[in-house]
């Protein structure tokens, strides 16, 4: 038995960036033989294994053969004489069909010259930074779409080949996309969202006809105009592309990168007789935000901040001009007390969208720090004494709570002057 280091952790070792996993081949070995060796099994559809000591995972080397569509549509052999030749045949992309063998994995990459297992040239496309696929066979499973996508957010300064990006447009064409399960297609979204550059992720979608079939909603975004006075780009497409890469700029978390994806999701049904202005959109954002969170399955936390987000985005821009009992009533209905921490990444993602704009990049955003200045002092309020002292007055419920929400008012012109 021979065993290999392939895919991402060659790939990311050649390019220079630090290793985070690795993942190995085992030729010329069988399911039984691993087993004897400690090896314990993991995989469910594939002949997977983990190390006993170091606990990464060890898969025999395998074919794949499509027999259906869907994830479990595939036929799998592993097999004493598959050759690694084969197993890296079956891989995405060529940059992540190269192998080393074990013993130089850990080595400095400048040791391995000449004995770098590179059948498809991925050495090549390293270098010429192309994402190009390996074979036909990336036709069979139309995740591999999603994936190059995401690498292509990743690593931003990489092209997509000529011919590789014919074939996703046939895939999509021929309705392989139209068959993803949910699950797999958030995976992939997450991951490209959380990435360096998040816009060329949705390019690369919208370029090979994806995105339309994946999300409709935010596809529809490109050619709505709107007013140059506030979004200097004017295309709202854009205008989604400059708030993600903003996102990912700021290092926010995946709720707030998610929230900015969805929070103009209602701009793509504007009435053409109002262009280019938005009435309204707010609302309708929401309504079809919520439809793809429950579509896509999207995290209850990612989806809980979207809404909020999507619906108090154009009050939170505005609030400079809100008083003191206008900007209680604005931290009550993003539940500003209660989720102390999602209001904060609710400012986050308006910041973004207030500087993913043309030119406005580096734009000072002083909403964020009124209103968490608000919060702050709303929280400062000790409600027990109040709540106790309006009982003793023969006040209730309603009347109770209108009693902390004046002292929380007063609080906040307190400290906004």
């Amino acid at each position: 038995m021979t065993t290999y280091a392939v895919g991402g952790a060659v790939r990311d070792a050649l390019l220079g960036l630090a290793v985070q996993d690795r993942d190995w081949v085992v030729v010329g070995s069988t399911p039984e033989a691993m087993t004897a060796q400690g090896y314990v099994p993991v995989g469910k559809d594939f002949p997977v294994f983990l190390h006993p000591q170091t606990r990464e995972e060890y898969a025999l080397a395998r074919t794949e053969r499509k027999t259906a569509r869907g994830y479990k549509g595939f036929a799998v052999q592993a097999a004493p004489d598959v050759t690694l030749e084969e197993d890296l045949a079956r891989r995405d992309l060529t940059i992540n069909a190269m192998a080393v063998p074990e013993a130089l994995a850990h080595a400095a990459p400048s040791t391995w010259t000449g004995l770098i297992v590179d059948p498809y040239d991925g050495q090549r496309d390293l270098q010429a930074k192309v994402l190009r696929h390996v074979t036909e066979a990336f036709t069979e499973d139309p995740v591999r779409i999603l994936r190059l996508a995401r690498f292509a957010a990743r690593f931003a300064d990489f092209s997509v080949a000529d011919e590789t990006m014919a074939l996703m447009r046939q895939m999509v064409e021929g309705g392989e996309v139209d068959h993803l399960v949910p699950e797999r297609v958030w995976q992939e979204l997450t991951k490209g969202l959380m990435s360096t550059k998040p816009s060329r992720m949705f390019e690369v979608l919208r370029e090979c006809g994806a995105l339309k079939v994946l999300l409709p909603e935010l596809d529809r975004l490109w050619g709505v105009p709107q007013r140059a006075k506030y979004h200097p780009e004017v295309d709202t497409g854009a205008h989604m592309m400059l708030v993600m890469d903003m996102a990912a700029q700021l290092n926010t978390p995946l709720s707030v990168r998610v929230a900015c994806l969805f929070h103009d999701l209602g701009k793509g049904n504007t009435p053409a007789d109002v262009l280019p202005r938005h009435i309204g959109h707010e609302g309708r954002s929401v309504k079809l935000l919520l439809k793809v969170c429950d579509r896509l399955r999207v995290p209850s936390d990612c989806k809980e901040l979207a809404e909020v987000m999507a619906r108090e985005h154009g009050n939170i821009h505005r609030s400079a001009e809100l008083n003191a009992e206008a900007v209680m009533r604005l931290l009550e209905r993003c539940d500003a007390v209660r989720q102390a921490e999602r209001f904060a990444r609710v400012l986050q993602a308006c910041e973004c969208d207030a500087r993913g704009r043309l030119g406005l990049a580096d734009a000072a955003y002083p909403q964020a720090e009124r209103l968490m200045l608000a919060q702050k002092a709303a929280l400062s309020v000790e409600t027990a004494p109040i709540a106790q002292a309006a009982a003793q007055a023969g006040l209730k419920g309603p009347q109770i709570g209108e009693r902390i929400t004046q002292a929380r008012v007063q609080a906040i012109r307190e400290v906004l002057r």
